[in-house]
C-alpha cells in the first residue's frame, strides 16, 4: 500500500512542479542570460518547481523499489497528463480542443487495455 501512496505522491509532486514552472515562466520572456539569472533564481515559482521535482524523484524512486517500472511509468504518464491538462485549463485558461480531448482519451484507454 505504501508503494502506491509513494507513487501517487510522486505523481502529484510532478504535476505541481510542472504547473509551478509554467507559473514562473514569464520571468524568462527576455531569455536566459546573466542579466536575467537573479530574477530566475529568486522566482518562487521556478525555485518551488525545482524543489517539487526533487521531491518527486525521491518518492518515485521509492515507489520503483516496490512496483514494476512497466506499471509505475504509465501510471505517472497518464496521471500527469490528466492532472496537468486539467490544471492548465483551470489555472492558466488554456483550452483543450475536442481532437485533443479525444487523443487524451485514446491514450488513457490504450494504457488501460495494456494492463487489463
Amino acid at each position: 500500500m505504501m508503494n502506491w501512496l509513494a507513487l501517487g505522491l510522486a505523481l502529484i509532486l510532478n504535476a505541481a512542479a510542472n504547473v509551478s514552472l509554467k507559473a514562473g515562466s514569464p520571468v524568462l520572456t527576455e531569455g536566459l542570460s546573466f542579466a536575467t539569472m537573479p530574477r530566475v533564481l529568486t522566482n518562487p515559482y521556478l525555485v518551488g518547481g525545482i524543489i517539487l521535482f526533487a521531491l518527486n524523484v525521491v518518492f518515485y524512486s521509492y515507489a520503483l523499489t516496490r512496483l514494476p517500472l512497466s506499471l509505475a511509468y504509465p501510471t505517472m504518464i497518464i496521471g500527469g497528463l490528466l492532472i496537468i491538462t486539467t490544471a492548465s485549463a483551470f489555472i492558466f485558461g488554456e483550452s483543450l480542443s475536442y481532437l485533443q480531448a479525444s487523443g487524451l482519451s485514446l491514450i488513457v484507454l490504450g494504457v488501460i487495455l495494456l494492463y487489463a
